[in-house]
């Protein structure tokens, strides 16, 4: 599946969002670093779980790229789900899925057989310039961090 709405070699999509510690953190004051933005349904569910502990546990092999999670929860929740899994990256919340769309993950997918609106887990990999570099999308949760790890070395 592809992304509807971005591709590799176009500049990403620009934000400024609360973070977990009810902080603002914009793309724009992470130029210089590698991003790893991704997104997610939501906080402490077994899939979404998954994916943030293989990303804590792979942040030696991230090569201090700076890893975000975003989904719509509130920053107290991610709060909470960031202490009781010992996450020590940063998630973004984004109120009203306004990221999710402008990236192109808010959309309709199929879930357990029946059609809803919802944000599809993807991953984008942003350079020190704030551009597109591998776009991951309808992420599968096993093996994937290890190929976001593999396009980071590569950079």
């Amino acid at each position: 599946m592809a992304n509807p709405l971005l591709s590799v070699g176009q500049p990403a999509p620009d934000f400024s969002l609360l973070t977990d510690t009810g902080a603002e953190l914009s793309l724009a004051s992470l130029r210089g670093q590698v991003v790893v933005l991704y997104f997610y349904p939501k906080d402490d569910t077994p899939g979404c779980t998954r994916e943030a502990c293989a990303f804590e546990a792979q942040s030696p092999e991230l090569k201090g790229a700076v890893v975000l999670g975003v989904s719509a929860d509130s920053a107290a929740s991610h709060a909470k789900f960031k202490a009781k899994y010992g996450l020590n990256f940063t998630l973004l919340v984004d109120s009203g899925n306004k990221l999710s769309t402008s990236y192109g993950v808010f959309r309709e997918k199929v879930m357990y057989g029946k059609k809803v609106t919802g944000v599809v887990r993807s991953t984008f990999l942003i350079d020190g310039e704030g551009t597109l570099r591998q776009i991951w999308d309808g992420v599968k949760v096993d093996g994937h961090v290890d190929k976001v790890a593999a396009a980071v070395a590569a950079l």
